[in-house]
């Protein structure tokens, strides 16, 4: 079991990794591959990272780059491929997407340092990070808008603990579970990589779980899971003597949690990220949705695996990173705490009723850079001067905002209630200024990417550095005031003091030149070219080794100053942190208002009833396409589940709306329930405690399911856990199969939701025998999908009503779709057939007649030629001189000819 993409073997291996007769430097690769060998290792060389053997072929392939050789290995040239250093993220990027890993190999000392030891020493080398698809914190190697977590599966005494983290924020969480539940849990996690124990792996029961996220599992030993080593772990990272001060753990819980910081500290070779103390989600604390439902609704992503298209993309008017992934967290798992969607609401509704509040806010959110992120790096050691910034302007902005938000009712006169979640945000915020002065004083103007390119504390910040800057500034200066003296000496007008890696500072003058040169003792011959010679003198060599030390010591100083810093801010991190969340919330809710205006969204009516009342309901997917378009106005539709009605069966034909209908009420509940105002004229929801969908048709070839059996397995997965808290969508149950079978499981079905589940819940089809239990069953109501038929057509009227529908209209569906006519014809004297007698019966003598099938279009040709009137000898000319025209290329004294011919053919 490997989560590492599979590559052919075609080229010559190591083969166990032997290091007989190998080259000190392949010697030592070896050795380190030998330790990760289920990674591709990117071995430094200067100014590439290159590849060897199995892993160069991958590479090549993965990232269609060169394959190239260098050398032999017992006889084999060995394969290998590079890529520049500069740019690896790019290329690390392309292969983390694809399944690999990647442990990357630095030089652990300067060249020179090597050579000391000798001619043939090989520089000191050793992995400094594993990079995994759920341990990565470069903004070039993950999507702004989403989090990236890496989670971790355990199971102890019986029981499952669920945990996840994302290292780029340091969000940490952990959750009760069990196996019935875990895929749904994953589901809404969609994270990046999973762990399991080697142990867990190995069980029936998991199957299905690691068919659905192989590519993205990875196994671990076992005692990685061991709890009281969890609880260790756990304790040394927060320094702690009990783990009681963050909340009540399962021991599972714990295992998972555990095993998650081990691996991290084991990928991050012992640099570990900052992380907040783990958040306990408590079972129940979000609306449960399985991964069939999730694919159905598209909340996140399209079925294709878009965003665009996804719910997501339509309601997301977030102006920071930070903002679109909380959305995006709150979307995948909705609250099912009436108390608390109703705080979110609050919020909402604050900023909905205050549009110059709200524009204001957006506009300074949009100033905002991402310190969230910015603060994970800096906190494993991969910040750079840029991420300083992005705190300073950061909590600047926070700064900013506090006060735009801390007037009374933000300026409005006459009001003056905050909402609760407002004063929230605003104490998370805290106060920054001491660390944003010193940050303002500290950073220059125009930073470099990386700390070691120096340049980036401000002037006047640190006089220490201040006199070595201008200590090599002012030594530059001496060196040109050297060239000017020793042109003037020598009287060579072209003479330069130059500069470059191998001999430093010297003179350079032409060949022709180069005598006058030679007769002064105090110039020294260094180096003769074609073209030029190069001299030095003993002032130019002293002044040279100012410059040089100068420069270092100022570089060396500010990298000091670079980590004082980084100090500064990482003894505030967790202050920081919160302030990031806090603006991550305030984004949201100002998102979700802006939305409501934009949209004419209403605040839903969320409390603990059993209600479902929607009025006026619309698809905010579809209304959104239909808007871009420039298509007609959606349709709404009101959709009342309580009381006498609590379960719609719903018919009428297709292409008629009863699909959108359905989701359009479940993506109103997911709205409402992670506190957004919801496209409708009116909605009162009772909280939702589990959201069932069985929307569309696909099979499962990867696990040997038929369409029919998917439907099946998502069928069963409702009827067996479905309460009568939820609410259940359901489109087409048992067309998969026969006839009278798929009407009995249907039938059998819709009893269970009614006796049994008792939930909320619509259920479509084209059974429309089934609406015979609206006699038996009380809560039972039947509703259709309205049409006109008009002078032979059928319109579709998009709209919900009460009753049955009479038949489906498939035939006509099948017209619109562009069936030949013969076939249109053949299948409407069948449906008479089939609805004059007996099944039986009618079937039997629809076998006896298909030669009439033939007749029909031969019947239905000729009525096409008869409807095709013939043309006379002059029409037919005169078709023929217009087909010969050529209007392009015409003058127009031509044009007027020719339309002079054609009226004397039309006489």
């Amino acid at each position: 079991m490997n989560n590492i993409a599979d590559t052919s073997d075609t080229t010559p291996t190591a083969p166990s990794f032997s290091r007989e007769g190998a080259t000190p430097m392949m010697m030592q690769f070896l050795e380190i591959k030998e330790q990760y060998q289920d990674c591709l290792l990117f071995y430094r060389m200067g100014d590439f990272y290159e590849l060897f053997f199995d892993d160069a072929v991958k590479a090549a392939e993965a990232l269609d780059i060169a394959l190239t050789k260098r050398g032999k290995h017992q006889g084999n040239e060995i394969p290998m491929a590079g890529v520049p250093v500069h740019s690896h993220e790019t290329y690390l990027q392309r292969l983390i997407r694809k399944g690999f890993r990647v442990a990357v190999c630095e030089q652990m000392e300067d060249p020179a340092e090597a050579k000391k030891r000798g001619a043939k020493s090989v520089v000191k080398r050793g992995v400094v990070r594993l990079i995994t698809p759920g341990t990565l914190t470069e903004d070039s190697l993950l999507d702004a808008r989403r989090h990236n977590y890496l989670a971790a599966v355990s199971e102890v005494r019986g029981k499952v603990g669920l945990a996840w983290l994302d290292m780029s924020t340091g969000d940490f969480f952990v959750q009760p579970c069990d196996m019935a539940g875990l895929p749904a849990a994953l589901a809404r996690l969609d994270p990046g990589e999973i762990l399991f124990s080697e142990k867990m792996l190995n069980r029936a029961d998991v199957f299905d779980i690691y068919a659905e996220y192989k590519n993205i599992i990875t196994p671990q030993p076992t005692a990685r899971f061991d709890a009281e080593n969890a609880q260790l772990r756990l304790k040394k990272l927060y320094q702690v003597e009990a783990l009681d001060a963050f909340g009540g753990f399962e021991i599972a819980e714990l295992s998972a949690a555990g095993a998650l910081i081990d691996y991290v500290d084991l990928t991050q070779k012992g640099q570990m990220p900052r992380l907040s103390p783990p958040t306990r989600v408590a079972e129940g604390a979000a609306m449960e949705i399985d991964a069939a439902t999730r694919r159905s609704l598209e909340l996140i992503q399209t079925q294709s695996g878009e965003r665009k298209g996804s719910l997501l993309s339509v309601i997301d008017r977030t102006r920071t990173g930070a903002g679109a992934r909380l959305l995006a967290a709150r979307l995948s798992a909705p609250l099912t705490n009436a108390e608390e969607v109703n705080k979110r609401l609050d919020l909402v509704e604050y900023f909905h009723d205050r549009d110059a509040l709200r524009s204001d806010l957006r506009a300074a959110l949009g100033e905002c850079p991402d310190i969230e992120r910015a603060l994970s790096r800096l906190s494993v050691g991969r910040g750079g001067p840029r991420d300083l910034a992005a705190m300073r302007d950061g909590l600047s902005c926070s700064f900013a905002i506090g006060n735009l938000l801390a007037k009374p009712d933000g300026g409005n006169d006459g009001l003056t209630t905050q909402p609760e979640a407002l004063g929230d945000h605003l104490t998370a915020m805290g106060h920054h200024g001491d660390l944003i002065d010193l940050l303002r004083r500290a950073m220059s103007e125009n930073l470099p990417l990386l700390a070691r390119d120096g340049g980036f504390i401000a002037g006047g910040y640190h006089p220490p550095l201040d006199e070595l800057r201008m200590l090599s500034s002012e030594s530059k200066k001496l060196i040109a005031n050297l060239q000017a003296r020793y042109t003037e000496q020598t009287g060579i007008s072209n003479l330069k003091v130059k500069h470059n890696n191998v001999l430093g500072y010297f003179i350079e003058v032409s060949a022709k030149t180069a005598d006058k040169m030679m007769e002064e003792d105090e110039f020294i011959h260094r180096q003769t070219m074609a073209n030029a010679v190069r001299f030095t003198t003993v002032e130019l060599s002293e002044l040279e080794s100012k410059v040089s030390k100068a420069g270092d010591q100022a570089l060396a100083l500010e990298l000091e100053l670079f980590e004082e810093l980084v100090a500064a801010v990482l003894t505030k991190a967790d202050a920081i942190a919160k302030c990031a969340q806090a603006l991550a919330g305030l984004d949201v809710s100002a998102a979700l208002a802006e939305l409501a205006r934009d949209q004419g969204c209403v605040r839903p009516n969320i409390d603990n009833s059993l209600a479902f009342d929607i009025r006026g309901g619309r698809h905010p997917v579809v209304e959104a396409a239909l808007r871009e378009n420039g298509d007609s106005p959606f349709v709404a539709n009101d959709c009342r589940l309580e009381d006498e009605q609590s379960l719609w069966l719903i018919t009428g034909p297709n292409m008629a709306g009863k699909s959108t209908f359905l989701r359009q009420n479940a993506l109103i509940a997911v709205l409402a329930q992670i506190g957004a105002f919801v496209p409708a004229a009116k909605a009162h929801i009772g909280v939702i405690d589990r959201l069932f969908s069985r929307v569309g048709a696909a099979d499962d070839l990867a696990r040997g399911r038929s369409t029919f059996m998917v439907e099946m397995v998502e069928t069963a997965s409702i009827l067996n856990q479905a309460t009568d808290r939820s609410l259940v969508i359901l489109d087409e149950i048992g067309r998969g199969t026969a006839t009278f079978d798929g009407l009995s499981i249907a039938w059998a079905v819709v009893e269970n939701l009614h006796e049994i589940n008792q939930c909320r819940g619509l259920f479509a089809t084209h059974y429309h025998e089934l609406t015979a239990l609206a006699a038996k069953l009380a809560h039972l109501s039947c509703h259709t999908m309205l049409i006109k038929e008009w002078q032979g057509e059928v319109v579709f009227l998009h709209e919900v009503g009460a009753g049955s529908a009479d038949r489906s209209y498939g035939i006509h569906v099948a017209q619109l779709a562009g069936l030949p006519k013969p076939v249109i014809k053949r299948a409407e004297q069948v449906l008479k057939t089939l609805e004059k007698g007996e099944q039986g019966g009618a079937v039997s003598k629809l076998a006896d007649d298909l030669p009439l099938f033939a007749v029909a279009i031969e019947q239905a040709a000729k009525e096409e030629r008869a409807s095709t009137p013939s043309l006379s000898d002059g029409q037919k000319a005169l078709l023929d001189a217009v087909a010969d025209l050529d209007p392009d290329n015409m003058t127009p004294r031509e044009a007027l000819d020719a339309l002079y011919r054609l009226r004397a053919l039309k006489d």
